[in-house]
């Protein structure tokens, strides 16, 4: 019990003293920290610090049409490159499923061969089937996404999107955001900090899905009108057209597509001083636009924004060595936000915004008021408590629960963590806890000395035997935080932090720490009674 060497004394009030001092730069403001060469803070949830909030919802029809055409493609391309060459007539994408007509009905074994093997032979990573074939009168193929594959499809697609939102509002340069999902096709975005959400929602409006396609020169301006493209070609809006028609027909083969890009930054344009894109792409997509510019000179060529012109060009000679650049009317910051679109990736799935909503700061600093005056009360409370029902010890526990407060908040701010609304309840609901362990241990000391035993022994049990009930008790706890932390979202995840946290300094604070200030009290007085 009395075994406390003096490197054990020092290393416990080293490690106290250390993550007490964690918590000193989370109550200075951020200009007065900004120079010192470690600052740990505390970030402020959005009910604290004020923000956006945003609900985003995926087209769940987009991304099954986008599924066809992607089929589309990988059909027209698998039945063109086979040896033998596989013909087959136009094909559909009608009705929410894809047709094509083989124009040799002995083929149709091979055909299937083909469908097969760019289908994953049928069957996702799930083990379901994505797509069901089948052959209608001898020679027509139709293929039908299965419920089960699109679920998987959407479930994939959501998983991206959340990864693709996290980055670009990563590159706005907020701290700790709040992004999660919230059922099957949707998606939640907090921003604490953020009081204008203009710019948010434009930025994650935007899918990004960036393609360079040639233009279709052959298409009538009357049929552009009435939506009406050459075979193998579509027609898309182009607010860019000089012709007087707001429509350009392009060749539906893409060229190149933004998930060849690997870098986009804003820049200007060396003649005009415009704002504009630069882009870079990989190897392969460099390999590519300058295969299909050196066999397309002096023909036009598009730049599509979701499924938008927003720049046609001419080819006048070879564009080499992977880079282009996207020019149109754009101001700084609308070029430097396409830039983070397309930098961060496009979004697999369209997202739709059905709900925003700005807390305002003053609102955080209301609560951030009340939960200090919370705590203070609660520690106030506490203290004489303990202090009048067991005196000295009773005055040990305090300071143990005065230190267990600053040591949350250091853990806290070296985590980086996010403190919330229901974090700040969990951190009240602590400290009134935090002598739980003390008052353990205190009436089981009276119970030994009631029983005769020595000051030394009574101390040396009531911390022995009183542990085991601390570490059973503190552990269903812990259990309860980590169901709360991995299966919460938001709020419920900010109070199972705080908690969790809670939970294991203040074992350490009430019956470590305590019990060293204990020894030290008993080694260097050695006292007849205790009053306890």
């Amino acid at each position: 019990m009395l075994d406390f060497p003096r490197w054990k004394v020092w290393s416990i009030f080293a490690f106290l003293a250390v993550l007490c001092a964690l918590a000193i730069p989370s109550f200075l403001p951020e200009r007065v920290t900004a120079t010192w060469p470690v600052h740990p803070r505390i970030n402020l949830g959005l009910d604290l610090a004020g923000g956006s909030y945003l609900l985003l919802e995926a087209d769940t029809q987009d991304l099954a049409n986008t599924r066809i055409d992607t089929m589309r493609e990988q059909v027209a391309t698998e039945m063109r490159r086979g040896n033998p060459r596989i013909a087959i007539g136009d094909i559909s994408t009608r009705n929410g499923q894809l047709s094509f007509l083989l124009r040799d009905p002995s083929q149709v074994d091979a055909a299937r061969e083909r469908l097969l093997s760019i289908t994953g032979g049928g069957a996702g990573m799930s083990g379901q089937r994505e797509w069901d074939i089948n052959v209608v009168d001898t020679s027509r193929f139709v293929l039908r996404p299965t419920e089960a594959g699109l679920r998987e499809a959407i479930a994939t697609a959501m998983n991206d999107a959340t990864e693709v939102v996290r980055r670009r509002i990563d590159e706005l340069g907020t701290r700790e955001p709040t992004i999660i999902r919230q059922g099957d096709n949707r998606i939640v975005v907090q921003v604490p900090g953020l009081q204008n959400p203009q710019a948010l929602k434009e930025l994650l409006g935007k899918t990004a899905k960036l393609e360079f396609k040639l233009v279709d020169e052959t298409a009538n301006p009357a049929d552009l009108l009435k939506g009406i493209a050459p075979i193998g070609s579509q027609v898309l809006p182009d607010p860019t057209s000089r012709t007087g028609v707001p429509f350009t027909a392009l060749k539906r083969a893409t060229i190149i597509s933004g998930d060849q890009l690997v870098d986009a930054r804003q820049t200007f344009d060396q003649q005009t001083n415009a704002p504009n894109i630069s882009i870079t792409f990989n190897s392969e997509g460099g390999k590519r636009f300058a295969r299909v510019t050196q066999e397309n000179v002096n023909k036009p060529f598009a730049i599509i924004l979701d499924n938008k012109v927003i720049s046609v060009a001419n080819i006048n000679e070879p564009i080499l060595g992977g880079r282009a650049s996207i020019s149109g009317s754009y101001t700084v910051d609308t070029a430097n936000q396409l830039a983070i679109a397309l930098r961060s990736g496009k979004l697999p799935v369209n997202l739709k915004i059905i709900e925003e909503s700005t807390v305002r700061a003053e609102l955080g600093q209301d609560s951030i008021r009340a939960g200090i005056l919370a705590s203070a009360v609660a520690v106030a409370l506490v203290v004489a408590f303990m202090f009048v029902t067991y005196g000295r010890f009773g005055l040990y526990a305090n300071l143990a629960v005065v230190i267990n407060v600053f040591v949350i908040l250091g853990v806290l701010a070296l985590l980086k963590g996010t403190l919330t609304l229901p974090g700040i309840a969990g951190f009240v609901l602590t400290i009134g806890t935090a002598v739980d362990a003390n008052v353990l241990i205190n009436e089981r000391i009276r119970e030994e000395r009631r029983r005769g035993r020595s000051i030394v022994q009574s101390v040396e049990l009531g911390y022995k035997e009183a542990s085991r009930t601390i570490f059973e008790a503190n552990m269903t706890h812990a259990i309860s935080g980590i169901i709360m932390f991995f299966l919460g979202s938001g709020p419920v995840k900010g109070f199972a932090v705080v908690l969790l946290i809670g939970i294991a300094t203040s074992v350490f604070t009430a019956v470590t720490f305590t019990r060293m200030l204990v020894a030290l009290w008993i080694r260097r007085n050695k006292p007849k009674t205790i009053n306890i």
